[in-house]
This record gives structure tokens, sequence and C-alpha cells, in this order.
């Protein structure tokens, strides 16, 4: 934060976001031309509907307060508020339409307000259904951003866990925030345009669960196996697929459920494993015929000394002779759980490296 007035102001805002009774009386609804939305967003006759890890809504105004009406489904999910591109500070909407002050006594001039999912769509969604100001407020467009990343990731990619710094890598879902995680800041180093198709525990071959990323990474509504994402309607410039972590352990567990529903009694073989790679990121560049793809892996223990799987992942590139393909694999962090703030950082700073030689 720059200035001390901005600190006052952002207590201030804590203290009063849950109330009803701020009189701002101009809307912009949902559906207003000047918003930017970014991620896969829903849409029904009344609102816009969030569902993924860093799904954001982003207006720019002049005006000196500004309110949000939301409604959140379980009241499980977490935003950041991040004001001017600099102040930040976290919302926790109820599962009751209501109007949330997001900042008030702003200096006189233009800022913008981004509206930030924290957590995972196994938190349910949010639903927007505008925002309220004082009735002079004018708004403007907001520049078209010149790049486009899509991530497909498990909870690295999600963020889960960066800010528990106890050990325990707690499931409460305020320790998860997507902003911190590699792909969110990979994407603001470039402002870029930003999607992140990911889940905890999700993996290529098996997950901790039934589906794999195959059967979610096409969906709009994750939790709708019948609400289908229109790919006419992205055209990310780089695709990046972060998985195999789960994959790596729970090919190893042959009393698990899920391993017995993938693979009966026997353990894959590395060709299978490697065609199964190699199948999914087919089935991303047929999606998106001209997008660089980054295959990454990193920084748990997928990647520790003597791994075999930045190998499979190598072998499944190789065969695909794409040469708008790539394989990115970050050094092992040697800590326990999963990675914090600092060491998503240093995931995104080899990330940035390997952006800017592939858009070279």
């Amino acid at each position: 934060m720059r200035l001390l007035s901005k600190l006052i102001l952002l207590v201030a805002i804590i203290f009063s976001s849950c109330t009803n009774d701020v009189k701002l009386i101009k809307v912009v609804d949902f559906k207003n031309k000047n918003l930017e939305y970014m991620g896969r967003i829903g849409r029904t006759d009344s609102t816009s509907e969030l569902y993924w890890s860093g799904s954001s809504i982003k207006i720019e105004f002049q005006g000196t307060e500004i309110s949000a009406i939301l409604r959140d489904d379980k009241g499980d999910n977490y935003f950041n508020i991040i004001i001017d591109n600099d102040s930040i500070y976290t919302l926790h909407p109820n599962s009751i339409k209501t109007s949330y002050q997001l900042a008030n006594n702003l200096e006189e001039g233009k800022h913008t307000i981004q509206i930030f999912k924290r957590t995972e769509w196994t938190k349910g969604k949010t639903s927007f259904y505008g925002f309220s100001f004082k009735e002079k407020t004018k708004v403007y467009p907001i520049a078209k951003k010149k790049i486009a990343i899509e991530f497909y990731g498990d909870s690295i990619t999600s963020g889960y866990a960066v800010e528990d710094y106890s050990g325990n890598d707690s499931p409460d879902s305020i320790y998860t925030n997507s902003y911190n995680s590699y792909a969110s800041v990979t994407a603001r180093y470039f402002d870029a345009d930003y999607t992140c198709i990911s889940r905890g525990g999700i993996g290529v071959m098996v997950s901790w669960y039934p589906i794999i990323m195959s059967d979610m990474f096409d969906r709009l509504n994750p939790e709708d196996i019948n609400s289908k994402w229109n790919f006419s309607n992205s055209n990310p410039d780089i695709v990046v697929i972060n998985l195999f972590q789960n994959d790596s352990w729970l090919i190893n567990m042959e009393e698990n459920d899920q391993f017995k529903n993938r693979f009966g009694e026997e353990k894959p073989s590395e060709d299978f494993i490697v065609k199964s790679y190699s199948d999914f990121v087919k089935t991303i560049r047929n999606k998106y015929p001209t997008s660089n793809i980054i295959c990454m892996l990193g920084n748990m223990d997928i990647t520790q000394k003597d791994s075999p799987w930045p190998e499979y992942v190598k072998r499944a590139v190789t065969s695909l002779a794409d040469k708008n393909i790539s394989t990115l694999f970050v050094p092992y962090k040697n800590t326990p759980g999963h990675p914090k703030v600092e060491e998503q950082q240093l995931i995104a700073n080899s990330l940035i490296s390997s952006i800017k030689k592939n858009l070279n």
C-alpha cells in the first residue's frame, strides 16, 4: 500500500463490507460491456456465475465508493478484492444475496476494483449480479489483454494451502489462495487474460476421486457433466499443463479404490503412462491448433532426483513431433507439503522464463 489513507480505508471496509444500508443508486449489471471477466464464466438470465479458481471480474470507474451484489452457494468461497491493482483484502460472501461495500472514501479520480476467486470450484459457485455506485459515477471500458494464458493443473496450480505455514497443509479454504499460485503470478507478470482449469487431487490417468482431467477439462460449470465450454470462445497464446503429481503417487497404491477402478490389479506400464499423457496433450492441441503448449512438472517430489516422471513427459512430447510443444521441469523444492508463496514464486520465475523463450 502506498498511502496511510489506503490502510485506513481497508480497515474500514473489512469491518463494514457486509452491510446493506449503503445508498448507492447507480447499478452496472453483470451484462455491462465495460466489465472485464477472466476465466470460464457462466451466465444465467440474472447473473454471472464464477466457478473456477482465479476467475475474476474487474471494473474501472470514476468515483469514491463501490459495492457488489453477490451470493455464494455454500458460503465457503473466499475472494480477493483488489483496489487499483495495489491494495488487497479478503471477502467471504455468504449464501444470501447481499450488497457488499468494496471500497469507500476513495480519492476523486479513476479507480479499478477486481473481484478475484481464491478458492476451488469444489467450494461451490458464486453468483454476481452487478456493481452499484453513487448516481454520477462514470464507468470506463478496460483495454483488451494482448496475450492469453490457459492452465490445466492440480492443487499446485490452484494454490492449495499456499498460505498455511503450520506444516499441516490445512484443507480450510482460507489458506488456499489462487492469487498466489504460480499460474496467477505468471499471468499478472504478462498482464495476460487468465484462465485456470484446476482441481486438487486430479490426475491424467487416475485421481483421488472418480474423475480425471480428461473428464473435466471441457466443462464450463465443473460440477455439471453436461455443461460444456465452447472452445471457440478462447484462443490462448500459451497453454500450460502441470499434471501427473497425483498420478505419481496413486499408481503405487494398489489398494486404493481409484487405482482399482482405473487399473484393476496391475500397475500401468511406462508405455501406458507415456501414451496417456500424450493423448491428453493431443486433446488440448485439437482444441487449440496454434497455441504454444508447455508441459511442465514441479516442484513437489515428482521432480526429485531419480524421478522417472520428467522422462515420461519428455517421451510423450517427443512422440507428438510438434515444434510448438515444449517441456519445463521445475527443481524439487525439498520441503514438506504443498508449495508456499515463496515456492510458488520460484515456479513462476521458471515458467516466465520459458514463456519468454516461447513467445520469442
